[in-house]
């Protein structure tokens, strides 16, 4: 799967795609990355990719032109394999479900918002989507673009060493959080492991693990709860 993203700060991206499994992910071919720099897509002598917005208002927005012509170069046509996503915080939340959908896709072209916002023909004429990680304002979209891309990545074949890994944890299927997890030593500071871990029933194993993922959404993300009972 190929990952494009559109941004005017290419080098932040050295640090978040250089590490853990994505970066071993890249190194054995499974994922490519391609970070672009959106000032390669302008015209004047000092390289602008932002205005002030019509109407007033404070700060500035980054202007539609070099958008639209970064990703037409990057995706001449359009195809069902491919999408191109807008990261603001005027979007849709991002979530597991989104991730695993994107995961079938492949390419997904990224564009990193910043000041302001983005001229608005970005959302309503180029991008397919307008997603957000959370219900804050970020500086830009780049590190929402690391999350996008690491949640997306994991999820393909290889690049986790255990494919169990994505079926057993929070936001699975069947949308609760993951069981609770020890390991030893088995007492510590007077706290001990639930004695059914370490038991050796599997079967009992299994339903704990069911109980107490269930107890921990409920304490944790009732709301995930709700969702499962409409």
């Amino acid at each position: 799967m190929k990952f494009h993203i559109v941004t005017i700060f290419p080098d932040f991206f050295r640090g978040p795609f250089e590490h853990g499994v994505i970066q071993k992910a890249r190194e054995a071919g499974l994922i490519e990355i391609q970070v672009h720099d959106l000032r390669t897509w302008t015209y004047d002598r000092h390289r602008t990719v932002d205005d002030r917005p019509f109407g007033g208002g404070e700060g500035m927005l980054l202007k539609a032109a070099p958008i639209f012509e970064a990703v037409e170069a990057l995706r001449p046509k359009r195809s069902e394999g491919v999408k191109v996503i807008l990261l603001s915080a005027q979007g849709k939340k991002f979530d597991q479900a989104k991730a695993r959908e994107f995961s079938q896709l492949e390419e997904l072209l990224l564009i990193c918002g910043r000041y302001e916002g983005v001229d608005e023909r970005v959302a309503e004429h180029l991008a397919e989507e307008e997603l957000s990680i959370g219900d804050y304002v970020l500086s830009g979209g780049e590190l929402a673009a690391a999350v996008v891309v690491d949640a997306v990545a994991r999820l393909k074949a290889g690049v986790l060493g255990n494919e169990n890994s994505i079926v057993d944890e929070s936001f699975s299927e069947e949308g609760l959080l993951d069981w609770p997890h020890y390991t030893r030593p088995a007492e510590f500071r007077g706290w001990k492991v639930p004695e059914v871990l370490i038991g050796g029933n599997h079967e009992e194993i299994r339903k704990w693990r069911r109980s107490a993922a269930r107890e921990k959404t409920q304490r944790q993300r009732p709301d995930l709860l709700e969702g499962l009972r409409k």
